[in-house]
């Protein structure tokens, strides 16, 4: 697993600072925004910010060179918000949500802080060509700055392109002009639709009428051609009905670009409910199957996350992305005999092998 929080000693700080991580001083090194490295000692990596020393703690072999950090005031760590070497780095732009998700995999909280002036500056420091992911919590609880974070950083860095993750309860009429202008091409929207009927949909995410805000939220989106990713958790609840889902999408929302099915993550309220919930797909993969067939027949883009290739019939394994996100990954002892394990997204960190899948091992 890598760490995204770091120990630090930091110079005294008033507000909260972002700053990036250089190795040595380049011809184009910014003062205002970067530290370069002084000295490597025991553990410790210390760096000059503008005449102040700025200590962090990493392991030999963690490559900081580029990265960038967020460091706040009163505390002994600090937060790596975007690594230079990785490809997924997102923004958690609030922990508070409007949803209570059966599976989610981080349960919301009450609170917020405002750090959409630091996030700007974050993205401004990220490498060329980044995707920067936003999420949550429901980060469109702050629609208005979500959007000011977006115009503001393309008008700067037009290179750059963001992936949101939404529940689209909080699209209207009046965003779609921005949609079109803005958005349209540089931002992939991924929102979570888990049944075909609302009763059911509801139920998961504890909200009643979310369904009906999605759709029309939906429909604004496909009136702007907005990039969107449908994303589906597969779960005991809902995987019965993944087939029809599947009619559902190709059906009413063929304007969507990708179907991502997603194996559960076992971590927060996915933990909490696991065994009522966790649905093992390498013993029962027929209705996933199924769903798959019905949407790549009819030309909707599908993937599979976080699905051990072994988990995944030989049929659909192709369709099984490493997308397990770098940090949080790990491989078992009986993926070391793999033949596959160079492009399989292993387990999460948290994955519990007394719970889970009953058929793993080396393909």
């Amino acid at each position: 697993m890598i760490p995204l929080r770091l120990k630090a000693e930091l110079p005294p700080l008033i507000e909260p600072l972002v700053v990036r991580l250089r190795d040595r001083r380049t011809e184009d090194f910014q003062p205002d925004c970067e530290a370069v490295l002084l000295d490597v000692s025991g553990g410790w990596r210390e760096y000059d910010y503008g005449g102040f020393s700025l200590r962090i703690h990493a392991a030999p072999h963690e490559a900081l060179d580029g990265d960038v950090l967020l460091a706040q005031p009163g505390r002994s760590s600090v937060n790596r918000i975007i690594r230079a070497n990785s490809v997924h780095n997102t923004l958690v732009i609030t922990e508070r949500c409007d949803q209570l998700c059966v599976m989610c995999s981080q349960p919301p909280k009450t609170g917020h802080a405002d750090l959409f002036a630091q996030f700007g500056q974050a993205a401004m420091l990220a490498p060329p060509g980044a995707t920067i992911g936003i999420s949550g919590g429901e980060p469109l609880l702050y629609k208005d700055q979500v959007f000011d974070l977006i115009d503001v950083s393309l008008a700067r860095r037009p290179d750059l392109r963001f992936h949101v993750l939404t529940n689209a309860q909080h699209f209207g009429r009046d965003d779609e002009n921005w949609l079109r202008e803005v958005a349209k091409d540089k931002v992939l929207w991924g929102i979570p639709l888990y049944s075909p009927t609302a009763a059911d949909h509801d139920a998961i995410v504890a909200k009643a009428g979310a369904f009906d805000n999605l759709m029309q939220s939906m429909d604004t989106l496909a009136r702007a051609g907005a990039l969107i990713e449908l994303r589906t958790v597969v779960t005991a609840r809902n995987v019965e009905d993944l087939p029809r889902l599947a009619n559902l999408i190709t059906t009413d929302l063929p304007f969507c670009s990708s179907w991502a099915l997603m194996q559960l993550e076992p971590i927060g309220f996915g933990r909490m409910n696991w065994d009522e919930i966790f649905h093992d797909s390498s013993i029962d993969f027929e209705p996933i199957a199924r769903a798959m067939n019905i949407a790549l027949t009819r030309g909707l883009d599908v993937a599979l996350f976080n699905f051990p290739l072994c988990t995944v019939p030989e049929t659909h394994r192709k369709y099984a992305m490493a997308t397990i996100s770098d940090w949080k990954q790990k491989f078992i002892e009986s993926c070391g005999e793999c033949s596959v394990r160079a492009r399989c997204g292993g387990f999460f960190e948290w994955y519990d092998q007394r719970r889970g899948f009953a058929q793993v091992g080396p393909v």
